[in-house]
């Protein structure tokens, strides 16, 4: 089985370059996963419906389903970034 290969990265935030966009509820479009890889530090993954948290840290990505509302808060410094994906990504 292979890996699936993300077809379009977000460029590399930092907790001062992190757009508001992302700190308030979003979700991706029908069809897209997102994979949400941190770098450096750690950030909150926070899924609106059911309410659930996740703490991201380098090496335990965050995974958002198609049309998942969610929002993400950075835990201090961080440096992260979003890469999308057309089926299920296996990190």
């Amino acid at each position: 089985m292979t890996m699936a290969e993300p077809y379009r990265s977000t460029p590399i935030f930092d907790q001062d370059s992190l757009p508001a966009a992302l700190r308030d509820n979003h979700q991706t479009k029908e069809g897209v996963w997102g994979l949400i890889r941190v770098l450096e530090g750690e950030l909150n993954l926070t899924y609106v419906q059911p309410h659930s948290e996740k703490m991201l840290s380098p090496g335990n990505p965050g995974v958002v389903g198609p049309q998942q509302t969610h929002f993400v808060t950075p835990i201090g410094p961080m440096r992260m970034q979003v890469d999308f994906y057309n089926e299920p990504p296996l990190p």
